[in-house]
């Protein structure tokens, strides 16, 4: 990941409800959330919640997708992962089995969830 890239991600990451709406949308997983229940979510009024995900989106750390006419927010794992690898790149002076395990967040789709004998 080039540096400038992850400066800007950690920039959009670094306002208080841009970090709650990016963990927000973490948590909710690949099918997203609209900017409605975002908002009901975390109390944020539509004009700041709109300039918050441009933000955002414009970091690359939100991706939209439009679902008839609703448009979905959803994290941007790959982004998340790569700039969590750039953080965490020759950590422990190069000794990583030293460091914690990190974690790659792979987000499941609601039909993986499901048992598979169910």
């Amino acid at each position: 990941m080039e540096r400038q890239i992850v400066i800007t991600a950690l920039d959009a990451l670094a306002q208080e409800t841009r970090l709650d709406i990016f963990r927000l949308l973490v948590q909710a997983g690949e099918p997203g959330l609209a900017a409605g229940a975002i908002g009901e979510r975390l109390l944020v009024p539509n004009a700041t919640l709109s300039f918050h995900l441009q933000q955002l989106k414009h970091a690359g750390l939100v991706t939209t997708q439009r679902k008839g006419t609703t448009i979905l927010h959803t994290a941007n794992y790959t982004a998340m992962n790569g700039l969590i690898a750039y953080l965490t790149e020759n950590c422990c002076q190069g000794a990583p089995a030293a460091c914690a395990p990190s974690t790659v967040c792979c987000p499941q789709s609601p039909a993986s969830l499901k048992p598979e004998h169910a």
